[in-house]
């Protein structure tokens, strides 16, 4: 168990994946920092928002699989195949997601209160514009590059 554990936490490509997710979540206090001037530590353990950290994630796994199998490798076009879902994912259907999360909030008010109030509002910020997605793919790209 013990090897098994070891094998977990040096593997290189799990590395770049992991601290790529935490630089871009990290990235998310200091932009929300900069445009709101407050500290937001929520921001760390959401989803959504500048820059993608799933993006971060899959393209820093792919690059370093690249870099350490080879492009022309097996692992390479799987783990490709799972960023590239990811990243489609992120800047549409959970964008989408949120969108209809946000004119549902909108409705709900309009139309129900103050008669009726719910007990939250859905969650509008789940997914990624394509900026916010790029930002995430190339950052994960750089970190993986610079690690490996």
């Amino acid at each position: 168990m013990k090897q098994v554990i070891y094998e977990i936490i040096t593997n290189k490509a799990l590395q770049v994946s992991v601290i790529s997710w935490f630089v871009a979540q990290f990235l998310k206090i200091i932009i929300t920092f900069g445009i709101t001037k407050k500290l937001d530590f929520k921001k760390f353990i959401s989803s959504g928002g500048m820059p993608s950290s799933h993006s971060a994630f899959a393209c820093g796994l792919s690059t370093a699989v690249g870099l350490i199998d080879g492009f022309n490798s097996t692992n390479f076009a799987i783990s490709l195949t799972f960023t590239l879902i990811v990243m489609y994912d992120a800047a549409g259907v959970r964008r989408e997601a949120g969108k209809q999360a946000q004119t549902l909030n909108e409705l709900i008010e309009i139309y129900f209160f103050p008669h009726y109030k719910p007990q939250y509002k859905l969650k509008e910020l789940i997914g990624h514009k394509p900026t916010e997605v790029f930002v995430g793919a190339l950052l994960g790209i750089v970190l993986a590059t610079l690690l490996v």
